[in-house]
């Protein structure tokens, strides 16, 4: 888990607003892209912030302290 709660929050519903705005052809197909920050915010897990050593997610310093 390295992603936290406002991160998260934003994730899906910007990835929610592109998947809709692509349904409902407001945007073109790239705008499927949206599913990438829907999965992460809902999985709490983004796998670019693993590679940079990025966190968002206070929890988990405190977890492993």
């Amino acid at each position: 888990m390295n992603v936290g709660s406002l991160d998260r929050w934003l994730r899906i519903i910007i990835g929610a607003l592109l998947i809709t705005l692509a349904a409902t052809n407001t945007l073109d197909a790239w705008a499927y892209i949206g599913v990438v920050p829907l999965f992460t915010g809902l999985l709490k897990w983004c796998p670019l912030y693993s590679l940079l050593g990025i966190q968002t997610c206070p929890l988990h310093e405190q977890v492993q302290r």
